[in-house]
């Protein structure tokens, strides 16, 4: 194992907090379509268009959506298969070809396999497991360690998709959480929440090289690889910044800057072109966006629909951006319901080229992360 640290020099840039106040702001023009939770359906969706999967961490149950014609049209209700109220399913990983998806719960200690029907066809046991990065070039699922995790072990999980057998990775370090795979699979990134660590693993031979990240205490929630594999970025959730490392001639992360970003910029994604990065801001409901050239703040979208934002997924063309919000203290509320606490969760569809919300879609309840095959970093 080897340690390098991370020492900000001469050359590297600190974007300021005046970056995101004077971006320009996208917004809804008026209200924004709605498909209601009154949709959800426990059927099995047929048409070929691509699927979007998101995970109901309260509800138990995990939503299907249509990405072209924006609603739902399946629910998987995990009671049913026999598992607990208390599943908490987190998040979602989806098949290129879209034949098989898989999903972490939390709360069951487990990581399942469904086919496109929606059959429960494997799973794997791992200990409150939360992000999944499925290595598109191989049969590895990787697994990482849930938030609600208070002391896990100091591994992740290499997951074989075929047979869903388990191995479990050692990272050294505490609660690892933000999970990234570069190189063709040849490399997975893992960073800690206890401790500003990141693990560069290399799959074959299991060597981990730790990189620690100076300055106070960010949090690094979750990863995301340019599609290039130039760059990795990762949101602290407590510093309210997005940092970005290059990647692309040494696997071990080069941190290059610490973008001021606004309050708990959670799951990061980059546009099919590289041009600009995505994320929702937990404590702001708030989507930002960055020019992946500059490293600066060009929009901040608000607007109905996004209450405590999560996940993050883009349409295969890139078109359409698709935000998951818990909404746990129902600051949005569906037309003609009561205020209060116990409503549903929302995924609102943004327009990438106007960055405007056009719909929101309500689904269970505490909607986390979202997966899709239409895009492999979603």
């Amino acid at each position: 194992m080897n340690l390098r640290i991370f020492r900000p020099l001469a050359f590297f840039w600190l974007i300021g907090a005046a970056a995101c106040a004077s971006a320009s702001a996208g917004s809804t023009a008026g209200s924004p379509a709605v498909t209601t939770s009154q949709e959800l359906s426990s059927s099995i969706p047929e048409a070929p268009a691509p699927w979007l999967y998101v995970a109901n961490q309260v509800s138990a149950t995990v939503s299907i959506i249509d990405m072209e014609a924006d609603r739902v049209v399946a629910t998987v209700d995990l009671q049913a298969l026999g598992f607990s109220s208390n599943a908490k399913p987190h998040h979602v990983a989806v098949e290129p070809d879209g034949s098989f998806w898989y999903v972490s719960l939390i709360g069951d200690s487990r990581v399942l396999k469904f086919s496109r029907d929606n059959e429960l066809v494997g799973q794997a046991e791992f200990t409150a497991p939360g992000m999944l990065v499925l290595d598109p070039s191989s049969d590895r699922l990787f697994v990482g360690r849930s938030m609600m995790a208070v002391n896990p072990p100091q591994r992740i999980g290499s997951i074989d998709r075929t047979n869903m057998t388990i191995e479990e990775l050692d990272v050294f370090f505490a609660r690892p959480h933000a999970l990234a795979v570069a190189y063709e699979g040849a490399t997975v990134y893992s960073a800690s929440l206890a401790e500003n660590s990141i693990a560069t693993l290399d799959v074959d031979s299991e060597d981990v090289e730790l990189s620690r990240v100076e300055g106070p205490p960010h949090a690094l929630v979750q990863f995301a690889v340019s599609p290039d594999g130039r760059w990795l970025v990762a949101g602290g959730e407590l510093t309210g910044q997005m940092l970005v490392f290059a990647i692309g001639d040494d696997p071990a992360p080069d941190f290059r800057a610490a973008i001021d970003v606004g309050p708990a910029p959670w799951h990061p994604m980059f546009s099919p072109d590289g041009a600009t990065l995505w994320f929702g801001n937990r404590l702001a409901n708030t989507v930002t966006v960055v020019d992946a050239q500059s490293w600066t703040v060009a929009s901040v979208i608000a607007g109905d629909g996004l209450a405590e934002p999560h996940g993050i997924a883009m349409s295969p063309d890139g078109s359409k951006v698709y935000v998951s919000s818990r909404n746990l203290k129902g600051e949005y509320v569906p037309e003609g319901s009561v205020a209060g606490p116990e409503q549903n969760g929302t995924v609102v569809v943004i327009d990438a080229a106007t960055r405007r919300i056009e719909k929101v879609i309500e689904v269970g309840r505490y909607a986390a992360g979202l997966g899709t095959a239409a895009h492999p970093q979603s």
